[in-house]
């Protein structure tokens, strides 16, 4: 029983001490925030642009006089075994391989026009492309009949070295012998002639 008044007594002990008195707030000194240097947003890298592309050079350059061909051509098969269409942006040319793209510039009015290479020609001394009645209007040869033109030669299907092909008839035989004489005289002296023979 003595055991149980001594902590009955410590406890109300206790009570007594803390319900008595006042609470006071204790502060401690707060520490200043903090200060941070502002600095300045990173500065946004500058987004790499890729070079300007150089203009396509040409292959080729070519300048000289154009000339154009038109209605009586017309419906016609070219030297490309397709219908020349004089509505559509073509030309002949001498040399250059068939299905050539080429860029024609009117000299004095700077008027162009991409045309394709489809059949051979001109074969009038001192031109270098005959154009179709399309391609003429869109470089002002149409009415001159004739202007001096600039060509740049895009792209082609075969290298401009081989040239475009193209083949000379000698003869036409009704016999055959007579045909194969020529032929064997050619071969001598022109080692390099290929020499075919078909029926017509």
């Amino acid at each position: 029983m003595p055991h149980r008044l001594r902590l009955l007594a410590l406890v109300g002990v206790a009570v007594l001490f803390t319900g008595c008195g006042r609470h006071r707030a204790v502060r401690a000194p707060l520490p200043s925030p903090p200060v941070v240097a502002e600095t300045p947003p990173p500065a946004a890298s500058p987004v790499p642009v890729p070079p300007a592309k150089p203009a396509d050079e040409p292959l080729l350059v070519e300048t000289g006089l154009a000339s154009w061909y038109g209605p009586p051509y017309h419906n016609r098969r070219g030297s490309n075994g397709e219908i020349y269409n004089m509505n559509a942006l073509t030309a002949a040319h001498r040399t250059l391989p068939l299905g050539t793209r080429v860029r024609v510039i009117n000299v004095k009015t700077g008027h162009s026009a991409v045309v394709r290479i489809t059949d051979r020609g001109p074969f009038i001394p001192g031109r270098v492309i005959d154009l179709s009645l399309a391609a003429a209007k869109a470089v002002d040869v149409w009415r001159a009949g004739v202007a001096r033109v600039r060509i740049e030669v895009l792209e082609t299907p075969a290298p401009i070295t081989r040239g475009g092909r193209w083949a000379l008839q000698i003869g036409a035989f009704s016999e055959k012998d007579a045909a194969q004489e020529l032929a064997d005289r050619l071969l001598r002296r022109y080692h390099t002639a290929k020499v075919s023979e078909f029926s017509s």
